[in-house]
């Protein structure tokens, strides 16, 4: 029950308390202001309605609750752990890189056990002694250390009153469950946890991965499942063998007790229509070893789920609509590969500008895609908006990024589009969202949310404070940029290395910090920490104004061990303060962002930092990874690359909460409710008013 409290107050900011008993008079108020001051020392204060509310509870209850909010705000700031640095005075005393190496082998060939270790062909920093450990406890770094200066601009976050713990978990769960945006790992995780304690369901479940983690209750249950395509069967029959239900890994299936084989053949015969076979060659591995479990012969009256194994088996044939499509178009057929797909909206959509490049008649393309832009979901029609506002000026590259969030780049050889095509695709798209979008009634729009992206999948982009979605551009306050990252390693040693690429206005001349190079004459690199047995942190610091580069992008890199999503713990964040303020090298009020490292990929690139004509600093959201090296992985190897994807990114023109905002305003009526979006809601709104901030903005995509 803890646990699902911590959940809310962390994806919510609400602290549910509902109607617990109230206690005696001033007891409780005490102890409610003394959780506010504690609260405050990490970034984080109680709204009034809060405060009034735990000053009636009973002293001890206010304390016990208070222990918990505090612990679960800690942890989302990452303030859970204790951030030592390799150089106990960082940011100041930090040594030139090469004078540091120097000394260590200094030391080293005065010490002869040390000197048999440092071979004369080669030097191995990892065999110096004291290089890559902390030569001090944290006690130490706390005492060199002044305290911080606490200033107006540090970051406070407020804490609202919640309803009971029942109501917002509720809450929560049909959030995350109607969400038209595919959820992230985390996002399917606090699903299931949510779906085992919460009695109500959701009345529609779009994502086909959170619809798999529904029926594993529904199943456990013996209720009706929730499938129409044979592959809702599959992923549901990994989620219940504790798999991968968006079907990215191969799962290990568990055996099946008789009840729970014949519910799955059941609805697997309801969906397995001729037309819906195709889809079983797209999975066929997995669906011979799903078989093996479920024993379909042993049912003779699913007569059509045994069709299933039969063409993953290849007894049987399926040619399914891509195929035919393919067909169509190889044989310069658009027209009838156009009918083909109009029996799938989304398909047509998907595949809009091929088939405007591909047909030499856009108008019968446009016709029949302004028919399926009717019936497609509403995040294909955003989706396919952003395409399209992206295809008449010239790209750096295409980008791809999968869904674990690992990207790459490669030439954009598309022939151009026509203008006056594009620009009738654009119209048809924006008159059929506006239909579906809600009526706002008055509507009010924080200028700070207008350049947040439209949440369009929510695969990379790990859940934390602060966190918004890829290509999102949000302001950055302070004269100094502190990023960090922390880990701890599971069973061996693992080396992660903090880098900051640094480029000009054109992607080039390219500069760096990282432990192969300390700093220069506006960042600092807190020191190379190579074992992490009891967490490791590593920090650089950036000087916005002395910057001699427009474009910073920071990196961790796996130089050795354990991959991000193996790690006890992983995460990285930034923290931003003014010139006079000093403290630890970490200091949870000044945090703006932390979310956890993930990913399949052996470098990150969480955001990039541009400065742009006005002089002002930006931080642009990428939730990247790179493939990498298996190990040894450093900022100059992935310079390239991480250039080229960053670059991608920035100089995309993605749909932001702006467009939204804009085709709202234009559906307004003078309705009496009000609804506001913005990055947090602001005291005294109206009564009913409908918000909408980074949390539950997937909300406002149409279905």
């Amino acid at each position: 029950m803890d646990d699902l409290e911590s959940l809310v107050i962390a994806r919510r900011l609400r602290v549910p308390i509902g109607d617990a008993p109230t206690g005696e008079s001033g007891w409780g108020e005490v102890a409610a202001r003394q959780l506010d001051a504690a609260l405050l020392s990490v970034g984080f204060t109680c709204s009034a309605a809060l405060l009034d509310r735990l000053g009636k509870l009973p002293g001890a209850a206010v304390v016990d609750l208070g222990a918990r909010v505090l612990a679960a705000v800690r942890h989302l700031v990452g303030d859970h752990v204790r951030h030592n640095a390799y150089f106990i005075d960082f940011p100041r005393n930090v040594p030139d890189t090469m004078e540091f190496w120097a000394g260590l082998l200094r030391e080293a060939l005065l010490d002869p056990v040390a000197a048999a270790r440092v071979q004369p062909a080669t030097l191995d920093l990892l065999a110096l002694p004291g290089y890559g450990r902390y030569q001090h406890s944290y006690a130490d770094l706390l005492a060199a250390h002044a305290e911080l200066i606490p200033l107006a601009g540090d970051r406070v976050t407020v804490l609202e009153l919640g309803a009971s713990l029942e109501s917002e978990a509720r809450e929560l769960y049909f959030s995350l469950a109607g969400s038209e945006a595919p959820p992230a790992a985390e996002d399917l995780a606090v699903l299931r946890t949510l779906a085992a304690f919460c009695a109500d369901e959701p009345e529609r479940v779009p994502v086909r991965e959170s619809r798999a983690v529904i029926n594993e209750m529904r199943l456990a249950a013996g209720r009706p499942l929730l499938v129409d395509t044979v592959t809702d069967v599959l992923r549901l029959a990994c989620g219940v063998s504790g798999g991968d239900v968006t079907l990215t890994a191969p799962t290990r299936f568990r055996s099946f007790r008789r009840p729970e084989r014949r519910a799955l053949l059941r609805a697997l015969d309801q969906v397995a229509a001729p037309a819906k076979l195709a889809d079983v060659p797209r999975h066929r591995e997995q669906w011979k070893r799903l078989g093996e479990r479920l024993h379909p012969h042993e049912y003779p009256q699913f007569s059509r789920a045994a069709q299933v194994f039969e063409v993953a088996r290849g007894e049987r044939r399926a040619p399914g609509l891509d195929s035919r499509v393919e067909a169509a178009l190889s044989a310069g057929l658009t027209g009838d590969a156009v009918e083909l797909l109009e029996r799938a909206p989304g398909a047509l959509l998907r595949r809009l500008d091929h088939l405007l490049r591909t047909g030499a008649d856009p108008g019968g393309v446009l016709d029949a895609a302004e028919r399926a832009a009717a019936t497609a979901s509403g995040r294909v029609l955003l989706s396919l908006r952003e395409h399209l506002q992206n295809r008449l000026a010239p790209a750096p590259g295409r980008v791809f990024v999968n869904r674990r969030g690992r990207g790459w780049t490669t030439a954009d050889t598309r022939a151009r589009l026509e203008e006056d095509v594009v620009a009738r695709a654009v119209a048809v798209l924006d008159e059929e969202i506006t239909r579906r979008l809600p009526d706002p009634g008055a509507l009010v729009v924080d200028p700070e949310m207008l350049d947040v992206a439209l949440p369009l999948s929510g695969k990379p982009v790990a859940p934390g404070l602060g966190m918004l979605p890829r290509g999102s551009l949000s302001r950055v306050d302070g004269e100094l940029l502190r990023f960090f990252v922390h880990w701890r390693q599971a069973e061996r040693r693992t080396d992660y290395d903090l880098s900051a690429l640094m480029l000009d206005a054109s992607y080039g001349d390219a500069e760096h910090v990282s432990w192969t190079n300390y700093g220069n004459d506006f960042a600092v690199y807190s020191g190379d920490l190579t074992d992490a047995a009891d967490g490791a942190s590593e920090f650089i610091d950036i000087r916005l104004a002395r910057a001699t580069r427009p474009i910073v992008i920071p990196q961790v890199h796996i130089y050795a061990g354990e991959a991000f999503d193996e790690a006890a713990e992983a995460f990285f964040g930034y923290m931003t303060r003014e010139a006079e303020q000093e403290g630890r090298p970490f200091e949870p009020r000044t945090v703006r962002m932390k979310s956890d490292l993930r990913g399949a990929g052996r470098v990150a690139l969480p955001l990039a930092f541009l400065r742009g004509d006005d002089g002002a600093w930006r931080v642009k959201w990428l939730h990247l990874y790179l493939k990498g090296h298996p190990s040894f992985n450093q900022v100059e190897g992935s310079r390239v690359t991480s250039s080229l994807l960053v670059r991608s990114i920035v100089e995309r023109d993605h749909l932001r909460v702006r467009y939204l905002a804009g085709l709202l305003r234009r559906k307004g009526s003078a309705s009496d409710h009000t609804t506001y979006i913005g990055l947090r809601a602001p005291a005294g709104l109206p009564e009913g008013t409908r918000v909408f901030t980074p949390a539950t903005l997937h909300e406002l995509i149409p279905a």
